[in-house]
């Protein structure tokens, strides 16, 4: 019986586990905004030009996943804020 168990709990871990690679390498399969500008080597009116659509188009998808995810109120607030975030990059 214990080792049922065992069994159970290693498959769970496993699941889990799991999905947590997949979400880790969903988030980072797309570099941020600040990464790529960096990478381009971008500098003053280009920078700024870059960043604002780059935010813009960012701030269209992380609208759009909280409203796939039927998010509202505080709830779509804080998932766009974290979705900016990661999207963006410091």
């Amino acid at each position: 019986m214990f080792i049922n168990g065992l069994c159970t709990t290693m498959k769970i871990l496993s699941i889990l586990l799991s999905l947590g690679l997949v979400s880790l390498g969903v988030s980072a399969a797309e570099p941020t905004c600040t990464a790529t500008a960096t990478e381009k080597k971008l500098a003053g009116a280009a920078k700024s030009s870059f960043m604002k659509k780059c935010e813009a188009d960012a701030q269209a998808k992380c609208e759009a996943a909280a409203g796939e995810k039927k998010l509202a109120g505080a709830a779509k607030n804080s998932h766009v804020k974290k979705c900016m975030s990661e999207a963006v990059g410091s």
